[in-house]
Formats: C-alpha cells, structure tokens, sequence
C-alpha cells in the first residue's frame, strides 16, 4: 500500500528546508558582502575635485545625452572610458587641456551633426569635469563598455 504525507513528515520537510533555505540565504549573503568589500570597483580615490566634477555634471545634465558606463542618454559617446579611448587616462594637465578645448569649440557648426550646446564653466569645473572623468574611467566594470575608438 502507498504511503501517505502525514502531518508531522509534512511539518518536517517545511521546517527541515526552511532552516536548509534561510542557511543558503546566509552563505551567499556572507560570500556577497565579501566580494563587495575586497573587491571594490573604485579604482581611485573620491576626492574633493572629483565631486565637483560630478556636481558640474549633474549641474549642466550632461547625462540626457551622453552615457556614463551605459547608464543615461544614447544621443552622444559613451564617457565612461572617454579619458582612455584619448590616450590622458595617466595626465591629469593633458585630459584638462583637451576637455576645456572641446567644450571651447561647441558647438562645432557642421551642418548635419550632433551638436553640442556651449556651457559656459569656469576652469575650476572643467578641471573637476576632468578628474570626474578621469576617476570614473579607472571604475572595474569588467570591461563594459568596450574602448573602441571613436
């Protein structure tokens, strides 16, 4: 004759995997919490002129339409890995000089392109731009987005 679940083997199993579950949860939480902290993505120090940088980029929208690692607009280059992809990841002067001659030429005039509108900034926020871009360029993203040129 077939054996049926009675009550209390019911009550055990619920039980008996309860406690299995909530210790599962436990351990990868445990394992999770580890990762995050020895394995931060941070590559460099916040700093003071980072903030600004990221003050200046929230201040003037920049992300309706430029991306920062994949988050925000579509409508202008990825900026995540801008600093790298212009070869002054390593020369804070160098990735200065070239952002503020950008800004400085928006918008370009080509008739047909994306245009970027001019902001006006002073060049303490061009230089916290700079460093904001520099600092999120040095973020482990496990390589996303990919540093193609362009």
């Amino acid at each position: 004759m077939a054996e049926f679940l009675t009550k209390s083997r019911a009550r055990n199993i619920f039980y008996g995997g309860s406690i299995f579950f909530v210790l599962v949860f436990i351990a990868l939480a445990v394992q999770s919490h580890h990762f995050v902290v020895t394995k931060s993505t941070a590559g460099a120090p916040l700093t003071e002129e980072v903030a600004h940088g990221k003050a200046v980029w929230e201040r003037h929208s920049c992300i309706n339409c430029h991306t920062l690692h994949g988050e925000g607009a579509y409508f202008a280059p990825e900026l995540g890995n801008v600093m790298t992809r212009w070869g002054v990841m390593d020369d804070p002067e160098g990735a200065f000089e070239i952002l503020d001659a950008w800004i400085e030429a928006q918008p370009s005039g080509i008739e047909g392109r994306r245009q970027m509108p001019h902001f006006v900034m002073t060049e303490e926020d061009k230089r916290g731009l700079a460093e904001f871009l520099r600092w999120a360029d040095q973020t482990d993203t496990q390589g996303w987005p990919p540093n193609d040129a362009g």
